[in-house]
């Protein structure tokens, strides 16, 4: 009887064990070890998919490329004209009124240079077009014209040259100026538009901004970017203020040889000079074209007078205001222009003295401190 006592248990201990296993495993069974994640399968395929999600953020920075730049320029152009209206709020100007007074000028300032410039531009190609047989007759009464002619076979070569298929080549290259022109005009006013909204709505970006920064560093990092704010409007300022001088030297040099549409020219000098790297010689070369339209010894007047001009506007005027401004000196302001332009184009030209500003800020305040305190 002891034995079968001892036994009892023991057999009611084994009857119960598939029980306990039936309750920890659930309905649908005990669940299998985990996923060795070392396995080459799942390395494989997590590799595979990380490659798939890094490729589709790629594809669609790459198709979306034009649309950042365009965000990005009008959200540094509300950058620069923020002060405007922040000055305008200290005169008792509401902030949405402030915006279309600021918005109303710049259109304004667009519309008046457009305005300057296309009678001027459409005048002159009517008057070239009118004159081309009468300059032809000119040349064909040069000797050394005519005997350049003879010489290279010009007459059979520019028949020759005309063709159907150049004519057609011609006209697609019509095509693709008016496609490049329509762009054009395209992404200007989607910057315009996209200025005004974010001019509009300045403050509320930039609070929103702030407060994605821990509480214990939002102070610090507010004061450092108003003051890397405060110096991109002062860029801003000094860029305006190299375009008017550009402009009003164009003026008086057009005034001085008597070129056609005199405020016209300087409007567009004053514009073009705005652009990066490219924006001053464009509206010398327009402007020496004008010139030379005019006579020969007033277009090489104006090609020495802004070869000069450029000189001293690029390693004198430049560097000496944004120094003012910006307070960069003028090796950073030279150095930082030449690696934006070579680095980022059009962009890094226009952001790099912002840009230099504020890494000037940063060590001064941030790394520097920190170096010392070790």
């Amino acid at each position: 009887m002891a034995r079968e006592d001892d036994e009892t248990p023991q057999a009611e201990d084994e009857a119960l064990e598939p029980v306990a296993e039936d309750h920890l495993a659930g309905r649908f069974g005990r669940p299998g070890p985990p996923l060795d994640r070392r396995n080459p399968f799942m390395i494989g395929l997590l590799g595979g998919l990380g490659l798939a999600v890094a490729y589709g953020i790629f594809s669609g920075l790459r198709n979306a490329a034009g649309i950042l730049v365009l965000i990005f320029i009008a959200l540094f152009l509300a950058i620069g004209l923020n002060p405007a209206i922040v000055r305008l709020r200290r005169w008792g100007v509401p902030r949405g009124f402030a915006v279309a007074i600021v918005a109303l000028t710049v259109v304004a300032l667009l519309t008046g240079g457009i305005v300057a410039l296309i009678p001027p531009l459409v005048q002159q190609t009517t008057q070239l077009v009118e004159n081309v047989p009468e300059y032809i007759q000119s040349l064909q009464r040069n000797q050394t014209i005519n005997e350049l002619v003879q010489r290279y076979d010009i007459v059979n070569r520019v028949s020759s040259a005309l063709n159907a298929g150049t004519v057609g080549n011609a006209v697609g290259g019509v095509v693709g100026v008016g496609r490049v022109l329509a762009g054009t005009v395209f992404n200007m006013l989607t910057v315009l538009v996209l200025t005004i909204y974010f001019m509009a709505s300045f403050d509320r970006i930039r609070e929103t901004g702030y407060s994605l920064v821990p509480a214990s560093r939002r102070v610090r990092v507010r004061l450092l970017t108003d003051e890397i704010l405060t110096k991109v409007g002062a860029y801003m300022v000094g860029a305006l203020s190299i375009a008017v001088l550009a402009g009003a030297s164009t003026w008086l040099l057009a005034v001085i040889l008597g070129l056609a549409y005199p405020f016209a020219l300087a409007v567009v000098v004053a514009i073009t000079d705005l652009i990066p790297q490219i924006g001053a010689t464009l509206g010398a070369v327009i402007v020496s074209l004008v010139g030379f339209a005019s006579s020969l010894s007033d277009g090489i007047v104006c090609a020495v007078f802004f070869i000069l001009y450029q000189q001293i506007e690029n390693y004198l005027i430049y560097p000496n205001v944004m120094r003012r401004s910006v307070k960069v000196s003028d090796v950073a302001a030279v150095v930082a222009a030449l690696l934006g332009v070579a680095l980022f184009g059009v962009i890094g030209a226009l952001v790099a003295i912002p840009m230099v500003a504020a890494i000037q800020l940063i060590m001064r305040e941030v790394v520097v401190p920190s170096q010392e305190a070790r």
